[in-house]
């Protein structure tokens, strides 16, 4: 890519911010089709160009057609057009499988309510990629035939940071764009700009909107600008209340050149970006959106998926077919629930008068045949108000069904209910189910169709399921611990429905096994692989006194240090002890964390095993919500535990303590001890990658002191490496396909406050660090 010269400096970091932010995203999304769908993955043709980005442009259309809740065989139909021979391959069953994984792969792109933008970026971005013949429109043409759907033509969507010229301008940071004000103006608003306060709010600003941004350096920067222009604009009306009329005068002029920035520079950037940049901008505004997303984003971590006969169009699933006998023995017709990120709404049809009404049902929002309830008349806005429609004519093609036409509940104390709704409003349409049920007991589909609500509807739907919600689980990450919760009451009540279903030899419905809550061992156990009980019982008695209130910060630090510094040098010294072709005490072990606060404890006890040498997985399944798989040997793993029983009382404690503290008034108590605990995670672990770095340091120099002696290994480094890639092997060969977690988000303002206090937490010296990806896996 080649820049204009008469681009300055920030149009050229924002360009190639985003140039390196799509190119990444396009290979997350080929990373899905190539684990969720390798069959597709492998048939794609090498006239597409890169692979990696026609895998990706494929992903996000199938991941539309899924949106859309369009039949898999529409899906196979354009698969076989854009695959040679296509025809001669199961496209069908391929296309299935991949739709049913796309809600649990942790992809942000592949979720119903995103498809769509992520397909349309997808598409130009390959388009920017393709050789031309000279004949636009020709090709054009060709690229819409291959992959039948509409390319992005030529737009602002190239270069949103030339849309300034539009106006005369460039894309600059305020202070740029004050440079060449008049100089009391520029003075001022340099001042203000970089005085502490205002720098320190721009930087919270920013923190509180990036982890919704998915790393786009891009719109960080825009998010930055925007946040300078509001705080000064905050400062401007926080002076003009209290100065002079000429003072107000001037500010007034200040007033105006903030708003000539905002609609000349930034609005234009903001309005050419693409539909899914502009997404993510305004969902990481604080607002109903963002909340929606972020509850859904628990809610899908949580929820249990459909399996991939739900998929199959022509006959119900096996769990869709027991609900309707059960719930036309009861006398019920309708129900609502989610195929993975879709709402789907089933209706048994009961007579041929409905059975002709469904069949010729558009699809359109209207009263008289879908209505949803929510046990509060005042949700829903009415299909005619008061005095619509005295005046109009009759629409003779509205639709007809029989009364009372199809009524979906939705329950106001169900946290599922509250945030299929959610899903519903954020989407805009479900997917309705016609079902009849026969005089045999079968059941068959008569026909599906996308039910589209209405805008205001959906706006009524929002806020009704956030106010519900707010009520059950008043943080986003509360729902965690209330479906958990719910889950361990409910667990003795019926065990068949936990976990994932297991097929043959354990393995669960993404094709990777089911994990046994026991710790299981590879090859033989070595005698001395755990910590010896002697040393144990010395690290507990040490972890204890570092605990006790009584004891001071220095003694706590002591102790602490003293005992990590017992189990870096066993496990170093077994390291080398096992430095064998195949190294024994190579251990798999699923450790359960509780509320409160579990994915903080999941996230924590994963960061932990990360940085001692372990990989972690969080295994899928409803039973395994509450689990973290660790892979590792048995002393990293034991010195893991350890360390995480001691940084979890500290970091409950510290958040309590926080909250007291430094918590602003007014801001919710969850959300600040949330924002704290992830701020806490990231100081401790970066101080425990830090001490290892310097363990295996003075590992290796004791290691050159003794070379002089005669003796013979290998070097502590390579040693480590190798132990790595056993349980990276072993990793691989238990999960052989694995997504990614969702990134983490919070609302609260404790995160620094966080790093501040893990900067004085006790976490002793750990043994050497591994290769560090942290919490970044989803089984």
């Amino acid at each position: 890519m080649t820049y204009s010269r008469a681009d300055g400096p920030s149009a050229v970091k924002f360009r190639r911010a985003r140039e390196e932010w799509i190119d990444s995203r396009m290979q997350d999304l080929a990373d899905v089709l190539e684990t969720a769908g390798p069959v597709l993955y492998e048939l794609l043709p090498a006239d597409l160009g890169a692979p990696r980005l026609a895998a990706a442009v494929t992903v996000a259309r199938v991941a539309a057609d899924e949106a859309r809740t369009l039949p898999v065989a529409e899906t196979a139909r354009w698969l076989e057009r854009l695959i040679p021979g296509g025809h001669r391959h199961d496209l069908a069953g391929t296309a299935r499988v991949l739709r049913s994984r796309l809600a649990t792969w942790g992809e942000p792109a592949v979720l119903s309510w995103s498809a769509a933008a992520w397909e349309e970026m997808a598409l130009w971005w390959w388009r920017r990629h393709q050789p031309r013949t000279g004949d636009a429109a020709r090709d054009f043409a060709e690229w819409r035939s291959r992959w039948s759907a509409e390319i992005p033509w030529n737009g602002d969507i190239d270069e949103p940071e030339q849309a300034p010229r539009r106006h005369g301008r460039t894309l600059l940071t305020p202070a740029e764009f004050f440079a060449s004000e008049p100089e009391p103006l520029r003075l001022l608003a340099h001042a203000v700009l970089r005085s502490p306060r205002t720098v320190a709010a721009v930087e919270d600003a920013v923190l509180l909107r990036e982890e919704h941004l998915q790393s786009a350096g891009h719109l960080r920067w825009l998010t930055e600008q925007q946040a300078c222009a509001d705080k000064l604009e905050a400062w401007r009306r926080a002076q003009q209340e209290t100065g002079s009329e000429a003072t107000r005068a001037f500010l007034a002029e200040l007033s105006e050149a903030v708003k000539r920035y905002a609609t000349l520079v930034l609005q234009p950037v903001v309005e050419a970006l693409s539909a899914g940049e502009r997404a993510l901008l305004d969902g990481s505004r604080p607002g109903a959106h963002r909340t929606a997303a972020d509850y859904l984003d628990v809610f899908l971590d949580w929820q249990l998926q459909s399996d991939e006969d739900a998929w199959r169009g022509e006959v119900p699933s096996a769990d869709v077919t027991r609900q309707a006998r059960e719930r036309r023995e009861r006398g019920e017709t309708t129900w609502q629930g989610m195929r993975g990120s879709v709402p789907v709404w089933y209706h048994i049809v009961t007579t041929p008068q409905e059975k002709a009404a469904a069949l010729a049902y558009s699809g359109r929002p209207s009263a008289s045949v879908v209505r949803v309830r929510t046990g509060d008349d005042d949700v829903t806005v009415p299909g005619l108000s008061l005095f619509e429609g005295l005046f109009d004519e009759v629409d003779e093609s509205a639709d007809w069904y029989p009364d009372p036409g199809i009524d979906v509940p939705y329950e106001p104390d169900s946290a599922f209910d509250l945030c299929a709704l959610l899903a519903l409003a954020q989407l805009g349409h479900a997917r309705l189910e016609f079902l009849t049920v026969h005089a045999d007991g079968s059941v068959r589909t008569l026909r599906s169709v996308r039910a589209l609500v209405r805008e205001d509807d959906a706006k009524a739907y929002r806020r009704w399921a956030l106010a519900a919600l707010a009520e059950l689980a008043p943080d986003p990450e509360d729902l965690a611990d209330l479906m958990a919760w719910d889950e361990e009451v409910s667990a003795d009540e019926s065990s068949e429905a936990d976990g994932p279903k297991v097929t043959d030899q354990g393995v669960g419905p993404d094709g990777a096994p089911s994990p046994e809550p026991e710790a299981s061992s590879s090859g033989r156990r070595a005698t001395g692989g755990s910590l010896p009980p002697e040393l144990l019982g010395k690290v507990k008695s040490l972890l204890r006194k570092a605990e006790n209130e009584a004891a001071t910060e220095e003694e706590a630090r002591a102790y602490l240090a003293k005992a990590t510094e017992l189990m870096a040098k066993y496990g170093i010294e077994q390291a080398m002890l096992d430095d064998l072709a195949t190294p024994t005490g190579l251990l798999d072990k699923v450790v359960e964390v509780h509320p409160p606060y579990a994915k903080e404890m999941r996230r924590l006890l994963s960061w932990i095993a990360g940085a001692m040498r372990c990989r972690s997985v969080y295994p899928g399944g409803k039973a395994n919500r509450l689990r973290v798989h660790l892979f590792g040997f048995e002393p990293d793993i034991q010195a893991s535990e350890v360390l995480f029983a001691s940084l979890r009382l500290q970091m409950l404690d510290g958040a309590d303590r926080a909250d007291r503290r430094y918590r602003p008034a007014g801001e919710d108590s969850r959300a600040y001890k949330r924002s704290w605990m992830l701020g806490f995670i990231r100081e401790v672990t970066d101080r425990i990658r830090a001490a290892q770095e310097a363990a295996r340091a003075a590992a290796e120099r004791e290691q050159e002191a003794t070379e002089g002696t005669g003796s013979v290994g290998r070097s502590v480094a390579l040693v480590l490496a190798d132990r790595s890639t056993v349980v990276e092997a072993r990793l691989s060969d238990r999960y052989p396909k694995l997504g990614k977690s969702r990134p983490t988000k919070f609302k609260g303002t404790g995160y620094w406050q966080g790093r501040t206090d893990g900067r004085h937490a006790d976490i002793g010296r750990p043994n050497a660090v591994p290769d560090m990806s942290a919490e970044q896996l989803v089984g």
